[in-house]
């Protein structure tokens, strides 16, 4: 493939991407080694330990059901310094407006961007508005950079997979990018589906409380599940089973998926976080995340089997095993 058609392909979350960022981009800026690519950067700082990410948003449409892109913009900021154990503190806002853009929804997405912030106990401290010609942009895109503190010696991230651990979900999978995709497209459905976006920084707070049992915390954005968990197992190196009778999934979403041909490990998640536990302590941080609202349907999804590889399977209904790999691109672009 020539390496130049990657950057044709849709926004990230599938194995062009990954190959653009580990050929490309990260041996150009900065040389960040697989074992340290994390939702967050983790920098020492006088003493202790702060925590810095970025992401864009370019969703569409740009409002859907349970959400619009506002509220998207700050709680997947708030959450990737929450997967490495960060109290998100302050966040920047980056406006890239289309001449001629509703003032009315820009408004509405403000007005959500500062509730959101709210109730994650975020402040929004700095930005930059900019507008481009008409026809130049699709209506608004939103850049987001987020800092926090970690106030913890422990050791969260993608490489800290063990042999024997848990792997927990706190919910259904799939919701978000189901309900994007289908007011996007324009489907009638019996049941409502609704995004499931939401800050998981107060559940990770009270998972950090559990101590060093708590070895890996990720959100399962774009790619979803399946991508997620490849990350893991490569950054890691090890081999991860999960159980796919075990899997929360809302009913309708599996009925969408099933009717589109889509596999709901690989949609995007907003709402989600992927917990690796030590397996001692598995069933007593289950039960304590149903007990927090975000967390009532957390489950036990998988566990790491073997050290090496890099693989994820899963064990189907029917008993057999088959192999989880990134797709080659996305499923569904422009989901968050």
């Amino acid at each position: 493939m020539d390496s130049d058609l990657i950057l044709l392909g849709h926004g990230s979350g599938g194995k062009l991407s990954h190959q653009l960022l580990e050929q490309l981009i990260i041996p150009t800026l900065s040389g960040i080694p697989l074992a340290g690519q994390n939702d967050a950067a983790l920098l020492d700082y006088d003493g202790g330990r702060l925590a810095f990410t970025t992401d864009s948003y370019v969703v569409d449409p740009i409002f859907f059901p349970g959400g619009n892109i506002g509220d998207l913009a700050v709680n997947g900021t708030v959450n990737d310094l929450a997967m490495v154990g960060a109290k998100p503190l302050a966040i920047s806002v980056g406006l890239i407006l289309e001449e001629g853009f509703s003032r009315r929804e820009l408004g509405e997405i403000l007005a959500a961007m500062r509730e959101a912030a709210d109730r994650a106990g975020v402040t929004i401290v700095t930005g930059d508005t900019k507008v481009v010609p008409r026809g130049k942009a699709d209506r608004i895109f939103i850049n987001t950079s987020g800092i926090g503190l970690v106030r913890h010696a422990l050791a969260i991230h993608g490489a800290n997979a063990r042999v024997g651990d848990k792997v927990l979900i706190n919910g259904t999978i799939g919701d978000h990018g189901i309900a994007v995709m289908a007011r996007r497209e324009g489907l009638e459905m019996e049941a409502d589906i609704h995004s499931d976006c939401a800050a998981l920084n107060h559940l990770v707070a009270e998972l950090i409380e559990e101590g060093e049992v708590i070895h890996v915390l990720r959100d399962p954005t774009r790619g979803g599940v399946a991508t997620t968990l490849k990350e893991i197992a490569l950054q890691s190196e090890v081999s991860i089973t999960l159980d796919e009778a075990a899997l929360p999934l809302k009913g309708a979403v599996r009925g969408v998926c099933a009717l589109l041909g889509l596999d709901p490990l690989y949609v995007a998640n907003e709402g989600k976080l992927l917990v690796f536990v030590a397996a001692e302590a598995a069933e007593r941080v289950v039960q304590r995340m149903r007990r927090h609202p975000l967390g009532k349907e957390a489950a036990i999804i998988g566990e790491v089997t073997a050290s090496g590889g890099g693989r994820v399977q899963m064990e189907t209904l029917v008993g057999g095993l088959r192999a989880v790999e990134m797709l080659s691109g996305e499923q569904l672009p422009r989901i968050c």
